[in-house]
C-alpha cells in the first residue's frame, strides 16, 4: 500500500484515537476527521472506526460513515463491545466493513487482531490486512466474536481480579504482585486495566454478558462503580490506584 498521500478517515472517542491517530500519521497517511472529510472523499482509501463504551454512538457514528463515503470505500470498525456482523448490520453497505481489536498502549502491542464480519467482502479485509501492517503491526484472522481473544481473555481476568479484591482476598498491590511474579504477566490485571481504561474493559465483558448470556460474563460490581464514578484509571488519575502523585497508589 502507497502512504505518501493517502487519507485515512477516523473517527470515535476510545483511547485508541489518540495513539492510533499518532501511529497513522508517522506511517505518512494524512489523518481526516468527519467534519474534514467532505470535501476530500476522493483521498480516503479507509475508515477506521474506534467507539467502544457508548454503543448508540458508534451506531450514529458508522451510519454516518456509510452515507459519507463511496461504496468501495471499507470501513474498519473496533469490535470490542460489539460483533462486526452486528455493526455491519446498520450499514447500506455491510459488505465493506471489517472488525478489528487491540488495546491501547499501541506502542507495547505486536499484533491487531482482524474479524470479518459475516458480510465482509475478502477485497475489505484485504485492505485492513494491508492497512495494519502498513503500520509495521502483525495481523491475525479470528472469529467475529465479542472482544476477539486478546482483549477477551485479558478483560475477563481484570474481571476476575475485580472480584477478589471485592472479596478482600488481598489488596490491590498484593494482586498484582501474585500475578505478576506468579504468571511473569508484564502487568498485574488491576494496574494493567487502569492503564488500559476501566472503561474499556467493561465495555467487553458487558458486551460478552449481552451476546453470550451467561454468569461467567458477570461484571464484577466493583469495576462498573467505579466506571459510573469515572474513575476510569490513569486517564482520569483514580482507578483501583489513586495517580495524583503519579506513583499509582492504592486508591
Amino acid at each position: 500500500m502507497t502512504t505518501t498521500t493517502k487519507a485515512i478517515l477516523l473517527a470515535g472517542d476510545s483511547p485508541l484515537y489518540a495513539e492510533l491517530h499518532q501511529l497513522i500519521t508517522d506511517s505518512g497517511y494524512q489523518v481526516l476527521s468527519p467534519d474534514e472529510s467532505a470535501a476530500r472523499l476522493q483521498e480516503i482509501i479507509l475508515a477506521v472506526e474506534v467507539n467502544n463504551v457508548n454503543l448508540q454512538a458508534k451506531e450514529e457514528c458508522i451510519r454516518e460513515l456509510d452515507r459519507l463515503l463511496p461504496a468501495h470505500v471499507p470501513i474498519i470498525t473496533t469490535s470490542l463491545a460489539i460483533t462486526a456482523t452486528e455493526a455491519a448490520s446498520w450499514t447500506e453497505h455491510p459488505e465493506r466493513v471489517c472488525g478489528f481489536g487491540t488495546l491501547v498502549p499501541l506502542a507495547e502491542r505486536e499484533l491487531f487482531e482482524i474479524a470479518p464480519a459475516l458480510q465482509t467482502e475478502a477485497a475489505a479485509m484485504q485492505v485492513a490486512i494491508s492497512f495494519f501492517q502498513s503500520l509495521g503491526k502483525e495481523t491475525e484472522i479470528v472469529d467475529d466474536e465479542v472482544g476477539l481473544v486478546f482483549p477477551r481473555i485479558l478483560s475477563l481476568i481484570i474481571n476476575e481480579a475485580a472480584f477478589t479484591l471485592m472479596e478482600k482476598a488481598a489488596t490491590p498491590r498484593d494482586i498484582d504482585i501474585a500475578m505478576k511474579k506468579g504468571t511473569n504477566y508484564p502487568y498485574g490485571p488491576l494496574e494493567w486495566a487502569d492503564r488500559i481504561g476501566l472503561d474499556e474493559i467493561y465495555a467487553i465483558i458487558r458486551g460478552l454478558q449481552r451476546d453470550l448470556a451467561e454468569e461467567r460474563y458477570r461484571p464484577a460490581p466493583l469495576l462498573r462503580k467505579l466506571v459510573l464514578a469515572k474513575r476510569i484509571g490513569v486517564r482520569a488519575g483514580q482507578g483501583f490506584y489513586s495517580y495524583a502523585d503519579k506513583e499509582g497508589s492504592e486508591g
